[in-house]
């Protein structure tokens, strides 16, 4: 035992994720891996029109298949209830089909190959209905509806829920949902700006790519209980909402989460898939496996919202910023799932990136046949950040300042309460502004290539920022947005830790336990997290909002030092020494100002547990952030803290083709503290190619609500040689309220790169592109349009 040691910590280096040795050495089972005894395996057999009514279905032949043991339509589960935010959708669709991804019938059979046969022999009548596949056509009053009233417009049907969803009750239009918002009076602000624009945004369908494609298996043991292996990110909601879908307690339900191949926010909502496979589950008495193909990936996972925006701001000639409006139209598409509700996170941008005293702000989220949208990293934000930050450059430009000092003038310090009621109690904007703008050269290339770009040349140099803001301790959308935490210890000095937070490949379950290490001075290797089961697992409300780190973080802080404090009495009292003088270093108790060693934390824990008193060190903590509901006109601290960032982008313009190549990005981002760097390297650098593909490359193609390119050949993820330099800047502004002062990030790096694209584009060419993705063809006709127009 040595005689004394020093006081030592893991905060802030750089530590490999617990569970990468497992992945790397391919011995991780993500739900494809996952087999239990008796499955059967589930498809889904999914409409052949955009929109149409059912006229019948025919599973005779499915179900004298050999190896079939069962094929449901929405007749067979008249239990069923509708799903998704707005209840406008059930699982298995009854009288008719509103996009292709919509479940007609679902098969369970012995083999994946049976099941995929037996869906072939379903014939499924249908009469067409008229396509409506853009959102303008949508709010036309002779437009058709997504959702009519599905018994007449009396409401005196006895199905007729009217107090439910819009599944049992229907639509007079094709609005599925509206938000609005003000602050301050912007006829005011417009009198008194010296320079206004407005222009319109196109912002398009991406998807997420999650390595790793739906997937579930549900079983039902002998009294009835359901235990389901779910890729879900919100394991605790998901249990509350199936216990309502099923009309089950959900004390009978457990969730079971393998590791996952991606979210991103994905895994959010509850999808048709999933209670189809409980469906297929009950009727046939075995487990159903149902995994989605890589086609089905595309064509039925929720997408990036799209939205067209239209952005009209002013300032003042001394750059002052003095109103935003905004109007956005979403593309519901057919169901309405998360998607339709990021104007939530939209107008935080609109209202309170940079001070802006006078905003309105309205969206309208309208049905069509197309596919629907969900969460997606970001939530809203790049497409508000995309709008928002092109015009600070043109605003700019319009006064003759430069984009930084523009920015500069405009921007938060801390302590300020913005019209909307964020508090930013810590605040870096100011330095991730300087910082980026510094270590990427900003101001001398930006000018340097000003000069450059009317001279000869193929291939122009650009080079453009743009910064964000983003809730960086959770977000108090739901009643609580707590985590739980349990953490037991054993006669040797190990920990367990039981969270409610999920791990998902952000690495949280690393953090959190660097976060228990540092309150017992114990090594990581002595810490075991278990966060997949809510059986075992304290409450939760999900991976969302970048929440893990500052929300669980917290709770697990929390039950540490409460075990902290019983291992600090106890060695007191037998030590015959004070608890405030003693210390928890490196699996031992020691005397706080020299490193003494007084025991091992080992041989404590035994004394303690094998004394006349016994006891064993068990705590829990339940961790409520201190952030506040918004009002009726969403007005409120949303977050107990708040995210910044700035990112520069530099490009390469081929004039003659239109291809842009991203050549760095440098950016400086505002994360309270470092917990662990290399897991905050890999979280930003993963998301800055995120924010690439939306930028430049990825594009979900959907033609008259038809999904034109559902496979990797023709959707354009970015690859490894595409992929930039990086220089990525930490800024440390220790959040109060934060763990070890930390702030979430999980977001952050994907919002800004393409509105800092689209301006270094500009920078390069002088030409402006207000729709994504800068796809060779789009920026070439843009360049073609503007030299044609100079011209003239």
């Amino acid at each position: 035992m040595p005689e004394a040691i020093q006081k030592d910590s893991l905060i802030g280096k750089r530590i490999t994720k617990l569970d990468a040795p497992e992945k790397a050495g391919g011995k991780t089972r993500y739900i494809q891996d996952l087999d239990v005894q008796g499955q059967l395996y589930g498809k889904i057999l999914r409409s052949a029109r955009v929109h149409a009514k059912i006229k019948s279905i025919d599973t005779a032949a499915a179900k004298a298949l050999p190896g079939v043991h069962a094929v449901i339509t929405a007749a067979d589960v008249p239990y069923q209830r509708p799903i998704g935010v707005a209840k406008d959708h059930f699982p298995l669709k009854t009288d008719r089909v509103r996009s292709l991804r919509d479940e007609i019938a679902a098969v369970a059979a012995e083999t994946e190959a049976i099941a995929e046969a037996a869906l072939k022999l379903i014939r499924v009548e249908y009469e067409d209905l008229p396509v409506l596949s853009d959102p303008n056509d949508s709010l036309k009053p002779d437009a058709p509806l997504i959702h009519p009233e599905p018994h007449g417009a009396t409401a005196k049907h006895d199905h007729l829920k009217q107090a439910q969803g819009i599944a049992y009750r229907g639509k007079p239009d094709n609005i599925a949902m509206t938000f609005d918002y003000e602050q301050g009076d912007v006829a005011a602000g417009e009198r008194e700006s010296d320079v206004v624009f407005e222009d319109t945004f196109h912002l398009h369908y991406v998807t997420h790519c999650c390595m790793g494609v739906s997937g579930i298996i549900a079983e039902f043991d002998p009294s009835g209980n359901l235990l389901m292996y779910s890729n879900t990110q919100v394991p605790f909601l998901h249990k509350r909402e199936f216990a309502e879908i099923l009309n089950m307690d959900p004390a009978r339900i457990r969730i079971i989460q393998p590791p996952i191949g991606g979210g991103f926010g994905s895994k959010l909502d509850i999808y048709p898939f999933e209670p189809i496979a409980v469906f297929l589950a009950k009727a046939t008495g075995r487990p159903v496996k149902l995994v989605f193909t890589r086609e089905e990936e595309f064509l039925a996972s929720p997408t990036r919202q799209p939205v067209i925006l239209t952005l009209r701001s002013g300032c003042k000639k001394d750059g002052t910023l003095t109103f935003r409006t905004v109007s956005t139209l979403h593309d519901n598409g057919a169901y309405t799932s998360w998607g339709a509700t990021t104007p939530f996170v939209m107008m935080q941008t609109i209202s309170s990136l940079y001070r802006v005293p006078h905003c309105l702000y309205h969206t309208k989220a309208v049905y069509t046949n197309n596919p629907y949208a969900g969460s997606f990293r970001g939530y809203g934000n790049l497409q508000a950040t995309f709008a928002v930050e092109q015009h600070m450059d043109m605003m700019a430009a319009a006064i003759g300042m430069d984009p930084l000092a523009f920015r500069l003038k405009n921007a938060q310090d801390p302590g300020e309460v913005t019209p909307q009621g964020m508090h930013f109690k810590s605040c870096g904007f100011k330095e991730c502004l300087t910082t980026a703008a510094e270590a990427s050269g900003f101001l001398a290339r930006f000018k340097a290539n000003e000069a450059d770009k009317a001279k000869p040349g193929r291939f122009k140099r650009g080079i453009g920022m743009a910064s964000m803001l983003h809730v960086g301790g959770g977000a108090k959308i739901y009643p609580s947005d707590g985590c739980g935490t349990i953490l037991k210890m054993d006669d040797f000095g190990s920990v367990t830790l039981i969270t409610g937070a999920s791990e998902i490949g952000q690495g949280s379950e690393t953090v959190l336990a660097q976060l228990v290490c540092e309150e017992l001075g114990v090594p990581l290797s002595a810490v075991r997290v278990v966060n997949n089961d809510t059986e075992i697992t304290p409450w939760d409300v999900g991976v969302h909002a970048s929440r893990t780190t500052f929300i669980a973080g917290n709770s697990a802080i929390g039950a540490a030092r409460k075990a902290r404090g019983k291992i600090l009495d106890a060695a007191a009292k037998m030590a015959g020494l004070d608890a405030a003088d003693l210390d928890l270093r490196a699996g031992h108790i020691v005397e706080a100002k020299n490193g003494t060693v007084v025991m091992t934390l080992a041989k404590l824990l035994r004394q303690l547990h094998f004394s006349d008193k016994a006891e064993l060190v068990m705590t829990s903590f339940y961790y409520e952030p201190p952030s506040k509901h918004q009002d009726k006109h969403f007005k409120g601290d949303v977050s107990a803290a708040y995210a910044w960032a700035t990112q520069v982008v530099e490009v390469e313009v081929d004039t003659d083709t239109g291809i842009v190549r991203l050549l760095k990005v440098t950016g400086a981002h505002d994360v309270g503290r470092i917990l662990n760097r290399l897991g905050l390297e890999g979280q930003i650098e993963g998301g800055i190619v995120m924010g690439q593909g939306y930028a430049l490359t990825e594009e979900l193609m959907v033609e008259n609500g038809v999904v034109r390119n559902p496979g990797f050949r023709d959707y354009k993820l970015v690859t490894a040689p595409e992929i930039p330099e990086m220089d990525v800047r930490f800024i440390e502004t220790m959040d109060g309220e934060g763990p070890q002062g930390a702030k979430g990030v999980g977001e952050a790096p994907a919002i800004c790169i393409a509105a800092a694209t689209a301006n270094a584009i500009h920078n390069a060419t002088g030409v402006r592109i207000m729709a994504l993705p800068f796809t060779p063809e789009k920026v070439y006709r843009a360049l073609h349009a503007a030299k044609e127009k100079a011209a003239a």
